[in-house]
């Protein structure tokens, strides 16, 4: 028995600086996180995103003293992972320590002022990043500034404009040192190309050595303003009392766990001794994933940070021995300075591990998680471990019955892996103390291999090190595979070492059975765990092919091959810097007032970069508030046999329950055009997430716990997951259109040629960076307040009045922003908002909620997964005649927004091509997911890119290049569309051929081709892709806004209009057109959130029709104004002399302004009348580059042309427009929802769904817009045009490019003809169209019955 531990060496007293304030707390609660701590103590501006250090929204810079080196170490880490407890001694800097929107840093100054922010939910983490780095490298290269970011996500501004103002911070780029040294795991031997200016700034580079670092004027587009100098010795300073502090041991007892921060590795093993199931902890990386997500309970946990002997890192001839506990931070930055003084012979290890720390998560993680915890972790889909394995490390290993200074047992890492999580650690008394890495050998090679579905912050698919020692006559005396993914623990291919130990390398006999040989080796099926079995097992493949030429290359042998330029086939892509152009012009043209047409940063940019700006949840809390916690179905199809709640009501702090039964009004509710939906459900479960009940209690952590115990039980039947499903099974919703125009059939008779064939598209997640909130406040009389982060709040007002059967009156929906919606806040808020309003009026206490990231992926629906079936005719001259398609649409469990996106889906489908005789009929199908909804773009890029790829697939097959097909079928002016509307004032072929000439695209198309006869495994694409995106709700009495404007003595004007901001920049448009229309500065103007009982009756914030809704009521309400100011306006007075004598003349100084779009209505019956007000138009080139062996791509450049009209905004559409195209890009690429086969989602946060990140964007972008047009038909404000929706689908241009290259490769593998790629085009399905014969080799079949892991949508 394990003598009783001595609690008396223990200190209970938390002591570290908050933002230079000094902080006791006696004995914290070691569950609380650093995010929640500062949050509870006021300090909102860092924030909640997906509470597993996957979108760097929670970015927090943590800064310690160590006393060995004397060295201050500033690190951004995850506030929403890092422990409380364990920043005893150190100081915690938040984005309110940096300054405020009066004073803020030019950290917070430069992305405000650069446009970098949009919704602003992200930028306090992103700008948190950015100054981590600068207090760590004060004179950064662009290079290092691109880096930096790799933990942090933006889903609205497309990136570019956060990294123009960061990259004003940096130097020219440093040269190449000893060895190729990298830093921060990036290559510094590639020229830099670009910057903020483009290398064409009108002074020339602002990054020249002879120039100031930081340039004094943004780019000419922008408003001229003076950037703050950055002085890095006005920073917050390293609070002098801590670096006299001496690490004690700490424990700390809470609610549920127990918490030991030992110093010594002594006080470890008998902590260990004494707690056999403590649970050892560095970053809280894993730890605190598993707890919040798996709800794990581990305790006590034991934090070995302070632990000196787990430290250091040392290098000797033979080695690297590092301290278990080291970070990977840490442990990379030795493996980089080591490349400086090793012999380079032994550099390949090192290189080895650098490559795969490079994409190893974030810097957030990296700086917090420790070596041994990935290591003792044993995932099966690990970074580092087949590293350790290839390189023949070995770990050292105490147990708890030993003395700290006792010999440890040393464990190879081959024999380290046992099992799925297992180790040769044991659980109850083993620790790992160092690891010690072998150096490379002469004659020795190693290399490693990573493949993700997103380069940056991504866990892998497969990951690999393969290890090989090369006798003279290059025999192999020695190969050792490491496999990551392969398995269910990081795993050897013993039997193809033992085939190819003593053969030849470069014998192409060999290869070939080595092949098999891992094939049988690394077995897989299609029910395999993990999905992607044919995937990895191609890549298990691809990196030894890789490896084997890399080695023939080496060593210089001479090789007979067909591979073309082997660097491209034995180097991975590398991508440079990014940089590009935006131009105004063309939206500017012939522009004649004040302050509409003007680039002004969002009014509220300098509020979000500072963290003062207010979000639902960052609102104080209210006296009495309660937490709400939804019960939610796990089944995907079932029948309630009963809900246990006994246990959750005992549980203490708990207030209620509530549910169907409790709903005072009318539980149905519907989306759209019916209500099929329960806002509690009954009896009967459609899909998972459908909520049960709501469970109330005093904090979020007790009602999330309640809620789990919660317990129901199920009779479950059998559920409809994808559109072949539901098909099969005749499950469609009761809404069907057909558009029909011409003789279709008769058309198809005359046709010279046909052609069938189906394309097929997932689903989409919003993944707005803040998830569903609300709160909801019981304000007596029967009144309520509804605070939500909904873009409808009119629809949230009638659907909770008619829930608790109460008047609309006394219901008041209010919405001061959003951190982005893209259509998922449209109508997915209300069963939340419902659920707390029937807990609120039953308790008559206020309610709050805010969704965890996984429980917002799982309830809130995405984009709709499409698949259509079409076939076309072609005339003798290969004109288009005819179209017969079938449109059927995922919609989920219920109708909600799925009926209107199918019909805007076949409005939209001619794309811009007439197609002169067209039959397209669209069905919903019903699934048990939950229900999918509106999402930017509404259908159209769905239908547009069946569009193009039939298209694509035509063209192929008649052997006419693409471009030339599509333009002899644009349409023409005046020409009618299949839904008879006419194109007035149609400049389509006109920006096609501008955009044409600006990107010098003919001379890039033929590079393209010049390229690809280079090697069989690389290749380039290239694709030109025009839009065309009709304007308006096609339901006609939505097309209508509302305006309130109050004029106050002191000349002031409050703006109140139906629109919500979400990051769109609306309030900040329509203060120019208020400041337009009054002739007013607009600092005299201000908005607050938008409200029910001030603007009543608005319509929904989508559609792409806010500007001109609003802003047309806008106008009318200043045209009110105007004409009662006039008389006082023609006596020269000043405004403030104007409201003044109108006041005291008794003039009303308040106006109520309204618009209804004219002319817009449409007739399904007869398919007449006009549909759209206007059409947005637009095109974009695409130029990528693939890495055929592995599926990695990257977008060399994107050129984009608008049309917009006069733009309100130019700078914010220019936002809009890169957002939009990287959504766009990332709906098409790597955004690839996945389900279990009943009914389960796959991916619910960001470690498995993977939006676009900062190092995918193009790495050259160009904006511009439509020049030498008119708009003589566009009846909106100030002539602009909408631009939220329309620009997503340009982001096709890159798939197209994709696809345009493997049509190259698959031409030269012999597969000739039309093929289909399915969107998006992940990795995975890259890689398996190339055609070739290790993709072939790989394919299996699915034994009777088998089914795969996961499951598409589509």
């Amino acid at each position: 028995m394990a003598p009783a531990l001595d609690f008396s060496a223990f200190s209970s007293k938390l002591h570290f600086y908050l933002n230079g304030t000094e902080v006791t707390i006696e004995n914290p609660d070691p569950d609380t996180t650093v995010l929640q701590y500062v949050r509870s103590v006021g300090l909102t501006g860092t924030k909640l995103g997906c509470a597993e250090g996957g979108c760097g929204a929670c970015t927090v810079l943590v800064s310690s003293y160590d006393k060995a080196t004397q060295h201050i170490r500033h690190l951004n880490v995850n506030g929403c992972l890092t422990p409380l407890c364990s920043v005893d001694g150190k100081h915690v800097i938040t984005i309110e320590g940096l300054g405020n929107y009066k004073n803020p840093h030019p950290v917070q100054e430069r992305i405000a002022l650069c446009f970098g922010s949009q919704c602003g939910f992200c930028t306090p983490g992103i700008a948190m990043s950015l100054y981590a780095l600068l207090r760590t490298n004060p004179t950064p290269t662009e290079d290092e500034i691109e880096e930096s970011f790799d933990g942090n996500l933006c889903r609205c501004t497309g990136y570019r404009p956060i990294l123009d103002a960061a990259k004003s911070f940096a130097v020219p780029k440093a040269t190449q040192s000893k060895n190729g040294a990298i830093s921060n795991g990036t290559s510094t031997n590639g020229a830099s190309s670009g910057g903020c200016c483009g290398n064409g700034g009108p002074n020339g580079c602002c990054k020249a050595f002879d120039r100031p670092t930081v340039p004094q004027e943004s780019t000419s587009w922008f408003p001229s303003v003076q950037f703050k100098k950055y002085d890095p010795t006005q920073e917050l300073i390293f609070p002098p009392r801590l670096m006299k502090k001496t690490a004690e041991p700490l424990y700390f007892q809470g609610r549920k766990t127990q918490w030991f921060r030992p110093t010594t590795l002594d006080q470890v093993l008998k902590i260990k001794a004494a707690f056999p199931s403590a649970k050892f902890i560095g970053g809280n990386t894993e730890v605190g994933i598993e707890t919040k997500f798996k709800h794990m309970n581990y305790n006590p946990l034991v934090y070995l940070h302070d632990v000196a002997e787990l430290q250091g890192i040392s290098i000797t001839s033979d080695g690297i021995t590092i301290g278990a506990n080291v970070s990977i931070a840490n442990f990379q930055k030795a493996l980089e300075e080591a490349l400086e003084t090793v012999d380079k012979h032994q550099v390949p290890v090192l290189r080895a591990f650098l490559t795969n720390i490079k994409y190893f998560a974030g810097h957030q993680i990296r700086n917090s998680a420790s070596v041994a915890g990935n290591i003792a972790t044993a995932s099966p889909i690990s970074d580092l471990n087949p590293v350790f394995i290839a390189s023949n490390s070995t770990f050292s290993i105490l147990s708890s019955d030993q003395a700290a200074d006792s010999p440890a047992r040393v464990v190879p890492a081959t024999e380290f892996f046992v099992g799925y999580r297992k180790t040769a650690l044991k659980p109850e008394t083993d620790i790992l103390t160092r690891i010690h890495i072998p150096l490379t050998r002469p004659g020795e090679y190693i290399r490693a291999f990573k493949q993700a579905k997103r380069r940056d912050d991504d866990i892998a698919i497969v990951s690999a090190a393969i290890r090989v020692r090369l006798s003279s006559e290059s025999k192999i005396d020695e190969i050792v595979f490491g496999y990551g993914g392969m398995a269910a623990f990081t795993c050897q291919a013993k039997g193809t070492s033992e085939y190819l130990k003593g053969k030849t390398w470069g014998d192409k006999d060999v290869l070939e059975k080595a092949l098999e040989t891992l094939d049988a080796d690394l077995p897989m099926q299609i029910s395999t765990p993990g999905g992607m079995p044919e995937f990895r097992r191609t890549l298990a493949k691809s990196f030894f092919v890789r490896l084997w030429w890399d080695l023939i290359q080496q060593q210089n042998m001479n090789i007979a091959h067909t591979h073309g330029d082997l660097r491209l086939l034995t180097e991975e892509i590398h991508r440079h810097t990014s940089f590009g152009s935006q131009s105004d012009k063309g939206t500017t043209q012939n522009s004649v007032t004040n302050v509409v047409s003007k680039s002004f940063a969002a009014v509220s940019a300098l509020k979000q970069t500072t963290g003062e700006a207010i979000y639902t949840d960052d609102m104080p809390k209210l006296h009495k508030e309660l937490y709400g916690a939804l019960v939610l179905t796990t089944r995907a199809h079932a029948k309630i046999v009963n809900v246990d709640t006994s246990a959750a009501l005992a549980h203490p702090g708990v207030r209620g329950y509530y549910d169907h039964r409790d709903v005072p009004g009318i539980n149905e509710w519907g989306g759209g055009v019916v209500d099929d939906e329960l806002m509690f459900i009954v009896d009967t479960v459609h899909c998972v997430g459908q909520t049960i009940g709501i469970i109330v209690a005093d904090t979020q952590t007790i009602a999330q716990e309640a809620a789990r115990m919660v317990k129901v039980e199920y009779q479950e039947l059998l559920p409809i997951v994808t559109i072949d499903e539901a098909i099969a099974a005749n499950s469609f919703l009761p809404f069907t259109r057909t558009l029909v125009k011409g003789d279709v059939d008769a058309a198809f008779a005359t046709c010279a040629k046909t052609f069938e064939g189906e394309t097929r598209i997932g689903g989409q997640e919003h993944f707005y960076l803040e998830t569903q909130a609300v709160v909801v406040n019981y304000k007596g009389e029967g009144e309520m307040e509804i605070l939500a982060s909904t873009q409808n709040p009119n629809d949230a007002m009638l659907r909770v009045a008619a829930l608790l059967g109460v008047n609309a009156h006394k219901v008041t929906c209010k919405v001061k922003r959003l951190g982005g919606g893209f259509g998922g806040k449209e109508t997915r808020t209300i069963p939340l908002i419902g659920a707390l309003a029937v807990a609120a009026h039953h308790t008559k206490r206020p309610m709050r909620c805010m969704l965890d990231r996984n429980e917002d992926m799982i309830l809130s629906g995405q984009r709709n997964p499409f698949k259509g079936k079409w076939k076309v005719g072609l005339d003798e001259n290969n004109k288009l005649v005819a179209v017969d398609v079938q449109l059927y649409v995922n919609s989920g469990y219920s109708a909600d927004m799925s009926p209107a996106v199918m019909e805007r889906s076949i409005f939209q489908f001619d794309s811009v091509y007439n197609f002169h005789n067209v039959r397209i009929s669209g069905y919903c199908c019903r699934t048990n997911l939950p229900s999918n909804t509106a999402f930017r773009g509404f259908g159209s890029p769905q239908s547009n890119l069946i569009t193009e790829d039939m298209l694509n697939q035509v063209a192929e097959q008649i052997n006419m290049p693409i471009d030339e097909f599509r333009v002899m079928n644009f349409y023409k002016p005046g020409e009618l569309t299949h839904h008879n509307q006419e194109l007035v004032d149609w400049h389509l072929p006109k920006g096609y051929q501008q955009l044409k000439e600006k990107a010098n695209y003919d001379a890039r198309l033929e590079a393209v081709k010049e390229f690809n006869k280079l090697s069989k495994w690389r290749k380039r694409g290239i694709a030109f892709i025009p839009t065309k995106y009709g304007i308006a709700f096609a339901i006609p009495h939505l097309n209508q806004g509302g305006a309130l404007i109050h004029i106050y003595h002191d000349g002031s004007v409050l703006l109140s209009h139906g629109g919500v901001e979400m990051g769109q920049g609306l309030h900040t448009k329509m203060m120019q057109v208020c400041a337009e229309g009054l002739q007013i500065p607009m600092d005299l103007i201000h908005t607050v959130d938008v409200s029910t009982d001030r603007v009543a009756n608005t319509t929904s914030t989508a559609a792409s029709v806010s500007s001109d809704i609003n802003g047309m009521a806008i106008k009318d309400a200043c045209d009110q104004l105007n004409e009662r100011l006039a008389p006082y306006r023609a006596k020269g007075l000043s405004w403030i002399e104007i409201v003044h004598q109108a006041y005291f003349d008794r003039v009303n100084l308040s106006a109520n302004g309204f618009c209804k779009i004219p002319d817009v209505g449409y007739d399904w019956a007869t398919n007449s009348g006009q549909l759209f007000s206007y059409f947005t138009m637009g095109t974009a080139i695409s130029e990528v580059e693939v890495d055929l062996l592995t599926g990695t791509h990257t977008v060399l450049r994107t050129d984009v042309n608008m049309d917009l009209g006069r733009s309100i905004n130019p700078a914010i559409d220019i936002g809009q427009i890169e957002g939009a195209f990287m959504q766009g890009m990332g709906l098409t690429t790597t955004e690839e929802p996945l389900w279990f086969p009943d009914g389960r989602l796959f991916t619910q946060g960001p470690g498995a769904y993977k939006i676009p990140g900062f190092r995918c964007i193009p790495q050259e972008m160009n904006i511009s817009f439509f020049e030498d047009v008119t708009h003589d038909s566009v009846k909106s404000i100030y002539k602009s045009k909408g631009v939220g929706e329309p620009p997503l689908y340009l982001g096709s241009s890159v798939y197209f490019a994709i696809r345009d290259a493997l049509r190259y490769a698959r031409k030269e593998n012999g597969c000739e003809g039309p093929f289909s790629l399915p969107i998006p085009a992940t990795p995975e399905r890259i890689r398996m169209a190339v055609g070739d014969t290790i993709a072939e080799s790989s394919k299996l079949v699915a034994k009777p019955g088998e089914r795969p892991w996961i499951l598409k949508s589509c």
